[in-house]
């Protein structure tokens, strides 16, 4: 096995009721030959606190002023010394072999990244965890994986999936700091297209934890919702400029018509704008699940009635 130094890089803000798990499970790792650099950003809860307990000299710890996830996340990255990178959020959790295994599986090469398997657990209890397969669980080339992944407008680039050879961080660039939702969707879309391959490891786990309230993913402010339009915008047009065949361009319709379900009715405006860039895709193939009921009801009327109404139950 490759006796490469891992970095694992972390950004925090007020991670307070968390950070303690994912920094365990780190350090936890069969794989000893590792780093993790915590940069605290400009954290108003006792992150700091929690910090200042950790005595572990595999572990950097770096504060600085709020100024943004990827912000942080290319702070950290700059402090790494290792030829393998992993970003990871200050609430994952890994499994105990989640690094030994991958870095079994890229075996020294520098051309190819390394994702893994994951699924979801709920109100902080481990017990709800359960797998969530997808087709790209295989080797593929890059372009092929994002196409695949992409095709029913739900793909899971999550950043502790992925392990990633410095070099190719060099090519692909870091993360966008006037990007904050989804914004590991444009980074990683980068770095796949800068990499000839995607292996998979099987054995690598993701405990992805799900339904935080307050979490970034949950925003729906106009800004954090123009940031994922930006970001779709982005990882689409990178896609495209390495290939543009019918399969890619509806993969890329479908990732902005699951974006379009989210903007109604409250981002009407934006709405417009993403409608016309599936419509210069060729069209959108994936519709909105409603459940039976929900279904039946679209199919009477459509979509966006469903969701004004909702909207309407709901406040």
């Amino acid at each position: 096995m490759s006796n490469a130094m891992v970095s694992i890089c972390m950004p925090a803000y007020n991670a307070g009721k968390y950070i303690a798990e994912a920094i365990n499970s780190v350090l936890s790792q069969s794989y000893e030959r590792l780093e993790l650099i915590v940069v605290n950003d400009g954290s108003t809860d006792n992150t700091a606190e929690i910090l200042h307990q950790v005595r572990d000299k595999r572990v950097k710890i770096f504060h600085q002023s709020n100024k943004g996830q990827s912000s942080a996340a290319n702070t950290a990255f700059e402090l790494s010394s290792g030829s393998l990178i992993k970003f990871m959020d200050a609430d994952d959790i890994i499994s105990l072999s989640f690094i030994e295994n991958q870095v079994k599986c890229i075996s020294g090469r520098k051309d190819a990244i390394v994702s893994a398997s994951w699924g979801r657990f709920y109100n902080n209890d481990l017990s709800t965890f359960k797998l969530n397969p997808e087709t790209v669980w295989k080797n593929m080339e890059s372009t092929d994986w994002l196409t695949e992944s992409w095709r029913y407008g739900n793909s899971m680039m999550q950043c502790a999936l992925w392990l990633i050879p410095r070099q190719i961080l060099d090519k692909s660039g870091l993360w966008d700091k006037d990007l904050n939702l989804i914004n590991d969707f444009d980074f990683f879309s980068r770095v796949i297209l800068n990499s000839s391959e995607v292996l998979f490891e099987k054995e690598a786990i993701l405990f992805y934890r799900s339904g935080i309230s307050g979490s970034l993913s949950d925003s729906k402010s106009e800004t954090a919702i123009r940031s994922a339009f930006k970001s779709i915008e982005k990882a689409t047009r990178s896609l495209l400029s390495y290939r543009e065949d019918k399969d890619t361009l509806l993969a890329c319709a479908n990732t902005w018509q699951q974006f379009a379900y989210t903007l109604y009715p409250k981002h009407k405006n934006l709405l417009k704008a993403v409608e016309y860039k599936i419509c210069e895709l060729g069209g959108s193939d994936i519709g909105f699940k409603a459940g039976k009921l929900g279904d039946l009801f679209i199919k009477i009327f459509n979509w966006k009635t469903f969701l004004l109404i909702q909207s309407i139950i709901k406040n």
